[in-house]
């Protein structure tokens, strides 16, 4: 995360967000940010969701997920919103939202629905 600039701005249980600055590096042909950072931010939104309702005795790694765009990612910074929608033993489900922000305004460009699953560390 630490080469897009993100950082985590927020976290509950069960809900983390995560914000990272416009960077033209992270650009693809068009300008626009590119759909592997959004997804990058969402992806370890659900995942730090999901941590937050484990045990300590386990990590956490995406067994799947699907991600919807639905506008260019144009903004002075971008944020992932993610959730825990069901929480079992080995899997969880969550859902993540990313938005472009410009002046202060959200605008919804993405959505996850993401499965993870709990990993014993021991």
């Amino acid at each position: 995360m630490t080469t897009i600039g993100a950082e985590m701005i927020s976290v509950s249980n069960g809900a983390v967000e995560i914000r990272f600055p416009f960077s033209p590096k992270l650009g693809q042909q068009n300008g626009f940010v590119h759909a592997g950072a959004v997804t990058s931010i969402m992806d370890s939104a659900c995942g730090y969701a999901a941590m937050t309702l484990s045990s300590e005795e386990v990590d956490v790694l995406s067994v799947e997920f699907k991600a919807n765009f639905m506008a260019p990612a144009v903004g002075e910074s971008f944020v992932a919103r993610a959730c825990v929608k069901r929480a079992g033993k080995r899997l969880v489900v969550c859902t993540a939202d990313a938005f472009a922000i410009n002046s202060g305004e959200e605008k919804l460009i993405a959505t996850m629905l993401a499965t993870m699953m709990n990993v014993d560390t021991k």
